[in-house]
């Protein structure tokens, strides 16, 4: 089947979706985010249309990537915008939800996460979760994940991100960073594109 890419950035649907996702001081205007319609392979291994807010000078670079992601039919569980969950990033967690834009710090300090440059993504978070440098796991349903292996031939279990695997590779090809190669604490949900002077 054909891949038909969709973007939408129709003005008042983005404006929306940018406030929603917003709080006061955001580093980001609404003038530099891009809201996408991407399609996507589901769980039930069904097409699916879900929304990303990324900013707009990566917004081609995200197209590619999930039309590859699409082509090599790696599943997604779902993808909405975090204003659906009240912008509670544990909600959309436990969601199993993949998102991007999210105007909020990194937890613990009083540092901008990337998600609120719209230059972060995390895929299919419970499946492959953040795991602290003291082995921690916030979120029950992803304990089964902790060990980072194929059990089945499931669309599911597929979704577990793995360092070799091919939608791995195809993030890092577009310059991207994974959460999964990092030393003292593992993020494998999550992805981000370096900010310019950063």
């Amino acid at each position: 089947m054909k891949y038909f890419f969709l973007i939408i950035f129709i003005f008042l649907s983005s404006s929306q979706a940018y406030q929603n996702s917003s709080k006061k001081n955001c580093p980001v205007p609404f003038k530099d985010l891009k809201l996408l319609s991407i399609k996507h392979l589901g769980y039930d291994g069904k097409d699916k249309i879900g929304e990303l807010l990324v900013h707009k000078d990566i917004s081609s670079n995200v197209e590619k990537i999930f039309k590859e992601l699409y082509e090599i039919k790696y599943p997604i569980y779902q993808m909405k915008l975090v204003s659906n969950y009240n912008n509670d990033d544990w909600k959309s967690i436990e969601a199993n939800n993949t998102s991007a834009y999210n105007c909020r710090v990194v937890a613990g300090t009083k540092k901008w996460s990337n998600h609120s440059y719209g230059k972060a993504i995390d895929i299919n978070p419970i499946e492959n979760p953040y795991i602290s440098r003291k082995g921690y796991i916030s979120h029950k349903e992803s304990l089964k994940y902790r060990k980072r292996v194929y059990k089945e031939n499931t669309l599911k279990d597929r979704a577990i991100l793995l360092k070799d695997d091919e939608a791995v590779k195809i993030f890092k090809k577009y310059g991207w960073s994974w959460g999964g190669d990092w030393i003292t604490i593992k993020d494998y949900q999550h992805f981000e594109y370096k900010r310019k002077g950063k």
